[in-house]
């Protein structure tokens, strides 16, 4: 009989101390952090090599055009804001000819 109260004890307080484990480790998923939609987006990859690529990152209406390589990651150029690539154009795109007149031109 004291043998069998002796593993009912050991069960418990292993059982005890794995619910603990657990409860540690998974805090943050329900308390922990409030509920706010996420800000930072992929909007867009492209694979150019074995491991070299190019995103299209949205954070809140900014857009960014980043690479990463081996070597690390770098912002290529800042996108136009996603508010004003949806606004139609409000001329016509000049013909490749006339933007090259253009910056041919002395100044």
């Amino acid at each position: 009989l004291s043998l069998l109260r002796i593993a009912g004890a050991l069960v418990l307080v292993l059982a005890l101390f794995f619910v603990g484990a657990w409860l540690f480790r998974n805090w943050q998923r329900g308390v922990g952090r409030p509920n706010h939609p996420a800000r930072l987006h992929l909007l867009e990859f492209r694979s150019l090599g074995a491991r070299q690529a190019l995103y299209v990152v949205a954070y809140e209406r900014e857009r960014l055009l980043v690479a990463s390589s081996p070597t690390g990651v770098t912002l290529v150029d800042r996108l136009p804001r996603a508010d004003e690539a949806d606004a139609p154009l409000a001329s016509p795109p000049a013909s490749f000819g006339d933007t090259l007149r253009q910056l041919l031109q002395p100044r």
